[in-house]
């Protein structure tokens, strides 16, 4: 559905404004043919859909100022107090998948490794490999088929939609139950498949849409709604709770409650503010109690194959930090490494990002057909290049077991020997996050040669592309950490006469580089690793590292998740408007033809409108006698005109029955449906009498729109645009005499391509 009132190829057979009784006010003859042709579909996890633009804007007309005159202190205090239970809500619901998230990779993944060490043990290669690959296989299909059939939202990240939403881009089944299941489950299986993913960037989507499941008082479709939850039935309030969800996500997925928030605040969030970081706080300190509670409770050993567990922090705190300037030479080397790296992982995704969607178009058979010939490569991988490294005698007084008899360990037996290891196999044959505490463990400087680092970084780069983009929810933290660790160690072992800081420490500045280089959030990603490893001794190397693995990336692209949300398609708004907007005016960039109402209004006139075009805001146009001259009344929705026009409160004459149909509806009527359908063109019943008696607009129409006059800078309009969360800006004329209104400005307004395809000869900055 489109969001603007004035652009739609159907708008042309609206051109006589006696015979359709539709208000056509004059324009200049450039503004009436100018015509907005950019896309409204965009890329959502694996499928093409439409897009419209969220309602952020307070709505002030009668109904609901009236509603909110009436409102009691009892009924406001239980505002208050549903926000921050709802918040709980959130915390609990996000603790509790993410431990069960874990829980069950850390059993599949473990029960699948044990099988085929035990085949491995016995000589048995080829049987291993089959199993090894047979049980990756079953399961990225599992994963594929929920994505592919149940829900196709679930795919990918789902961090770059969630920042589209925050930033007010709305699309079809992004947070719909079905998307939360499919994430669920099938970041499970994609996981413990073997695939080179994080969950990571699937639990900040599945904490959006427990978020918003919670926040829209249920669902209708599903037939789980809840009355006393109508106060959230507006994109304000489940912005402000979907921000809280994407925090909860990452709370859980990293057990950084912190980090959590300036994640949401630095990364995710469009709109801020300090009441927001109070309950956001509040969401993730929950979501830190709950995986606390429940990992003590697997210390007992009553959750199976959980082991140390992916949610358990990553310890390096035991290597003393102390640091020379050489050192910090060397931390300066690993940032500018990462910022190069990174900027050529965001170039290679972009390209494959590109050849996959032309796959992925084909159908749910071919998505699914790449699922396996990915999970297939893997296993090649994981099984296959372990047997190019050689067999390491176990050194002598050793704390932990070697070779390592359990799925998990830094000294894996794989082919060799007794009392031999093979190092390369330590890392890909075991699960993302016991690779990584592999390369974070301390005072182990000659458990991994140069050649494993090496090939092991290059197979998990390359994969790391590969993966990212097929049919299955996949986060990218988790590679770009284990790349990064991989050639950080490499650098620390190659500087080992030069410096004083240990392998380890090298190997976490390593991942910070390449977390910068590729995400480009500094504040965040800093607090959220230094959680992870519990040492706050890395702060000043982490932050050092940090700023220069970003400002070496920024120098060639932009950062994954704004590479992404642009390849897709989303109309992002940045914070900032685009320097060539200062050469423009709010009327260069108005299109038309622009369609308005009368304050009392012809039903037919609606119908027909609401027919012939898919706009969602339409203009009301107070004429005489009910004023002296044409004035802008306001602006009235697509959606509060479907309401009004099922209840039937026509009259035979063109009169104001305002405090009628004040009476006759409540506010809660127009409130915003959740995951159900609200009232459709389809659902009205209007019959040929009824076409052509009137229908008061005045109660429902918004008095108050934001305005700006067409001789604002298209800049500044931008900023303000964007800065209120707005859907529609109303551009009225700087002269009088001429129509009230000369346009209206949406968000596709501002996207470049229109802009530009307007003004080709404007040179847009790099």
């Amino acid at each position: 559905m489109e969001d603007c009132s004035c652009r739609d190829e159907n708008d042309l057979e609206i051109d006589d404004n006696k015979e359709h009784g539709v208000s056509m006010l004059t324009e200049p003859f450039l503004v009436r043919n100018r015509k907005n042709n950019t896309s409204q579909v965009a890329i959502v996890g694996a499928n093409t859909c439409p897009i419209e633009s969220l309602d952020y804007e307070i709505v002030e007309n009668e109904l609901f100022k009236q509603d909110w005159r009436s409102r009691k202190k009892a009924e406001i205090f239980q505002y208050v107090v549903l926000k921050w239970t709802l918040a709980l809500l959130i915390g609990l619901g996000t603790g509790l998948v993410g431990f069960f998230n874990n829980l069950a990779v850390e059993n599949i993944a473990g029960f699948k490794l044990l099988v085929t060490n035990n085949f491995m043990l016995k000589d048995k290669y080829y049987q291993a490999f089959v199993t090894y690959a047979g049980c990756n296989v079953v399961l990225a299909i599992a994963a594929a088929a929920l994505c592919a059939y149940v829900a196709p939202a679930a795919a990918g990240s789902g961090i770059p939609e969630i920042k589209a939403y925050l930033n007010g881009v709305d699309a079809p089944s992004i947070l719909a139950p079905a998307t939360l299941f499919v994430k669920i489950f099938g970041s499970i299986f994609g996981v413990a498949a073997g695939f080179v993913v994080g969950k990571e960037g699937p639990m900040v989507h599945t904490g959006a849409c427990i978020a918003s499941f919670l926040g829209q008082g249920g669902s209708r479709k599903y037939h789980l709604t809840w009355k006393w939850l109508r106060y959230f039935k507006n994109d304000r309030d489940r912005r402000d709770l979907i921000t809280c969800g994407a925090a909860a996500g990452v709370a859980a997925a990293f057990r950084a409650p912190v980090g959590g928030v300036l994640f949401a605040l630095e990364e995710a969030a469009s709109w801020w503010r300090s009441a927001l970081l109070w309950r956001t706080f509040f969401t993730t300190a929950v979501v830190a109690v709950v995986l606390r509670s429940l990992i003590e409770f697997c210390r007992t050993g009553k959750c199976g194959l959980f082991g140390q567990g992916g949610l358990i922090m990553f310890d390096v705190n035991s290597t003393k930090v102390t640091y020379s300037l050489p050192d910090l030479l060397a931390v300066m080397f690993l940032g500018v490494i990462g910022g190069v790296f990174g900027s050529f992982y965001n170039y290679c995704v972009d390209k494959v990002l590109r050849i996959y969607s032309i796959i992925n178009e084909r159908g749910p058979s071919f998505k699914i057909l790449l699922v396996i010939v990915i999970s297939l490569l893997t296993s090649c991988c994981s099984y296959g290049l372990p047997w190019l490294s050689q067999c390491i005698p176990c050194p002598p007084d050793l704390a932990e077991q070697c070779p390592t008899e359990s799925r998990s360990g830094n000294y894996k037996n794989f082919q060799c020997p007794p009392n031999h290891y093979n190092d390369l196999a330590s890392l890909f044959f075991n699960t993302s996050d016991d690779a990584i505490r592999n390369l974070f463990t301390s005072g182990s400087e000659k458990e991994f040669h140069f050649s494993t680092l090496l090939v092991f970084f290059v197979a998990i780069f390359c994969l790391g592309i590969v993966t990212y983009g097929i049919a299955i929810p996949s986060g990218l933290f988790i590679p770009v950490i284990l790349a990064g660790a991989s050639y950080g160690r490499f650098v620390g072992k190659l500087l080992a006469l030069l410096s004083n800081l240990d392998v380890s420490l090298f190997a976490l500045l390593g991942a910070a580089s390449f977390l910068g280089g590729t995400m480009r959030m500094t504040v965040s990603l800093c607090v959220i690793l230094l959680e992870l490893t519990n040492d706050l001794l890395m702060l000043p190397l982490m932050m050092l590292v940090l700023l220069i693995s970003k400002s070496v990336a920024d120098i060639f692209n932009k950062g994954v998740y704004d590479q992404i949300v642009k390849l897709k398609g989303l109309p992002y708004m940045e914070s900032h408007a685009e320097p060539y907007m200062k050469h423009l005016i709010a009327s260069d960039v108005v299109t038309g033809p622009l369609v308005s109402f009368s304050g009392v209004e012809k039903i037919g006139n609606i119908l027909h409108v609401l027919r012939v075009t898919r706009h969602n805001g339409f203009p009301v146009i107070d004429e005489p006698p009910y004023s002296d001259a044409p004035e802008l009344c306001g602006l009235v929705l697509r959606t509060h005109l479907l309401v009004l026009l099922k209840g039937k409160k026509f009259t035979k004459q063109r009169v104001k029955i305002g405090s009628e149909i004040t009476r006759t509806f409540k506010a809660q009527d127009f409130a915003k449906a959740g995951s159900g359908k609200g009232v459709k063109l389809e659902d009205l019943e209007i019959t040929e009498e009824e076409m052509e008696m009137y229908i008061d607009l005045h109660p429902i129409t918004n008095t108050s729109p934001y305005t700006v006059v067409e001789t604002m800078s298209l800049a500044k309009a931008a900023v303000l645009f964007r800065q209120l969360g707005l859907r529609h800006l109303c551009v009225v004329p700087k002269t009088p005499g001429r129509p009230p209104i000369v346009g209206i400005l949406t968000r596709h307004d501002f996207t470049p391509e229109h802009v530009l395809g307007l003004y080709p000869h404007i040179k847009p900055h790099k």
